[in-house]
């Protein structure tokens, strides 16, 4: 199977990919952010480098996801090629960020991918307010992250909101992260466990 983690910067889609890896003798197959070439340059001038960042991922994604499909253990992913897609590119676009002309020729690669790939068997979308997202990024400390806007995090939680609420590729488990802590407390990790065990193998 494969299984994927959404949700906004700072959600904590890395986190719970581990803990869940661990618990259920999953795959995990993590987002390679130490190595991206353009992040850095990205957080501190978005217009210049939007699109090439977006490309970026878009390759990085579809390769993973043939990686994933051809796994014989179940896969358990750090963030999708959906919310690239869906997410990220038109946020760019909207807030003046991305040109019409590279927005739509990211599409068109995207949209010949998206042809020749499966969706997640089940996407797991961590939804959290700014205000935590904004405190676990800080606390993660990615100097490359601090030049992160508070209404790019929140024109995100939009749209990750709106994307989630017209799903219909497949199964996906909406948890709110606000009030949960996966790592000291083992009764919310248990208790997230429940609800996916719940959307798998139909358990309550």
């Amino acid at each position: 199977m494969h299984i994927a983690i959404a949700g906004n910067i700072g959600s904590g889609k890395t986190t719970l990919a581990g803990l869940l890896a661990r618990h259920f003798g999953w795959k995990p197959h993590y987002e390679d952010v130490d190595d991206n070439p353009y992040l850095d340059d990205f957080y501190n001038d978005m217009q210049r480098w939007s699109f090439n960042l977006q490309v970026y991922f878009l390759n990085t994604r579809f390769n993973h996801i043939l990686e994933i499909r051809k796994a014989k253990d179940t896969v358990i992913q750090d963030r999708t090629i959906y919310e690239d897609a869906f997410i990220f590119a038109p946020n760019l676009h909207s807030m003046g960020l991305m040109s019409t002309r590279d927005f739509e020729n990211y599409f068109t690669i995207f949209n010949l991918i998206s042809s020749l790939i499966q969706p997640p068997d089940l996407i797991i979308y961590l939804r959290a307010s700014v205000p935590t997202l904004v405190r676990q990024i800080e606390k993660r400390g990615r100097k490359y992250e601090d030049n992160i806007r508070i209404d790019y995090l929140k024109k995100l939680n939009e749209r990750y909101d709106s994307w989630a609420e017209s799903y219909n590729m497949g199964k996906m488990l909406v948890i709110d992260v606000d009030n949960l802590n996966f790592i000291d407390k083992t009764e919310d990790l248990s208790a997230v466990i429940d609800r996916i065990n719940a959307e798998l193998h139909g358990l309550f």
